[in-house]
């Protein structure tokens, strides 16, 4: 039996110097560019390397390989994701249902523009999905909300609210991924994150009432 081999996906190093920040900057840039415009079955190192004006060599410096940079890419917009969700989850003045509320806009909102990019990263994703690297990533996201569903759910049984967290961010994903799939208009985008808000809202109240 073969043993499968994980992909080296962190980084190098970081960059250290303004001259560096801004060299990793731009292969970041040309790699937004070419995966846009190749996909990721045409995504080369040396690709983004041309797009950047840089040499394959000061790609390396910083990035293994493809799957480093593409990487680097979906962990940025994981991260950017889990902040807005967080600035979002962690106004503990507003109440509970209307955070989750704000929340379904602004996630189904970010879908919608972003649907190019995120069919990309998506086709890329076999590369590092399995990753170490990419598991701790998505846990700091569900770890927020774990979080903020016992503020929801506060006098549910763990189990039950444990698969309420699943039910919600599977379903946010899932849709998300199917509706941004096509151009939405802004009237469209909220007309639908109202009735998902609605949906989980009438969930969390009848799981509140058991």
């Amino acid at each position: 039996m073969t043993t499968r081999q994980t992909v080296r996906i962190s980084s190098r190093k970081q960059p250290q110097q303004a001259r560096s920040t801004e060299l990793v900057a731009a292969i970041l840039e040309a790699a937004i560019q070419v995966l846009a415009k190749e996909g990721a079955t045409r995504f080369t190192t040396a690709r983004v390397a041309e797009k950047a004006g840089v040499s394959v060599g000061s790609v390396y410096q910083y990035f293994p390989n493809k799957a480093a940079i593409l990487f680097r890419l979906q962990s940025d917009e994981w991260q950017q994701t889990t902040q807005m969700l967080r600035n979002i989850l962690d106004k503990t003045d507003i109440a509970p249902l209307q955070r989750l509320r704000t929340l379904v806009h602004a996630f189904i909102h970010s879908e919608c523009e972003e649907a190019q990019m995120r069919v990309a990263l998506n086709d890329a994703a076999p590369l590092y999905r399995d990753a170490p690297e990419a598991v701790e990533v998505r846990a700091a996201g569900q770890q927020a909300f774990e979080t903020f569903m016992l503020e929801l759910l506060p006098q549910v049984p763990e189990q039950t609210r444990a698969l309420a967290c699943d039910l919600i961010l599977t379903t946010l994903s899932s849709v998300g991924k199917d509706f941004s799939g096509s151009p939405r208009t802004a009237a469209e985008i909220a007309i639908y994150a109202d009735a998902m808000a609605d949906m989980f809202r009438a969930y969390v109240n009848a799981l509140n009432h058991l």
